[in-house]
């Protein structure tokens, strides 16, 4: 735990979260890449100190909604899936303001499978770990201004966009998503999209 504690300090003293704003936008270029499943566990998540409490489903519901939200804009020819598990989470109650105001924070591990691959595209889990959007409550922090459905919508959007990045970054460096001129989305595929079933792998 004191690990977990440790190294979210220092994401918060280094790190600043997207917005969601970017939604009314064009999605960032990712090649070939479409969604396919959507897979998001909890069932070893710990909640982090002074957090308010969170079910697994409410986890997991939230997590699931801000990816499909993000990555529904794709419409790539080549079907990719993610198995994505929670870690951990905060929900911050309300602290004392200008002295202690806690801010909420979302640790993810993520996994891209190719479809057409039959296999994982990263051999190791992409941690990703969020906190709340600053300036959404600079002084008071979010435990006096939203509620924690509020909290963890914010913050699951937020993985979303840092996954994107991941994605964006990984598809720059490591040639994922490469376009293939050949490939094109066929009936089956759209059929198969219609009623899928999820890899025993994930």
């Amino acid at each position: 735990m004191m690990r977990w504690v440790l190294g979210l300090v220092m994401m918060a003293a280094l790190s600043a979260c997207a917005s969601n704003r970017d939604l009314d936008e064009a999605p960032v270029p990712l090649g070939d890449f479409r969604l396919v499943h959507n897979i998001v566990v909890a069932e070893n998540a710990q909640r982090g100190p002074l957090s308010r409490p969170a079910t697994e489903a409410e986890l997991t519901d939230a997590v699931k909604s801000a990816m499909a939200e993000r990555f529904g804009r794709y419409d790539g020819a080549s079907r990719y899936h993610f198995g994505i598990s929670v870690e951990g989470y905060v929900l911050a109650q309300p602290g004392i303001p200008l002295v202690l105001a806690p801010k909420s924070a979302l640790i993810l591990n993520v996994t891209v499978w190719d479809d057409a691959a039959g296999g994982k595209l990263n051999d190791e889990p992409e941690q990703v770990t969020v906190l709340e959007t600053f300036g959404t409550a600079p002084i008071i922090g979010t435990g006096y201004t939203m509620t924690a459905e509020e909290q963890l919508k914010e913050l699951s959007q937020n993985a979303a966009k840092a996954v994107e990045r991941f994605l964006v970054r990984q598809s720059r460096e490591e040639g994922w998503f490469t376009p293939d001129p050949t490939a094109v989305a066929t009936p089956t595929d759209i059929d198969a999209d219609a009623n899928p079933e999820v890899p025993a792998a994930l």
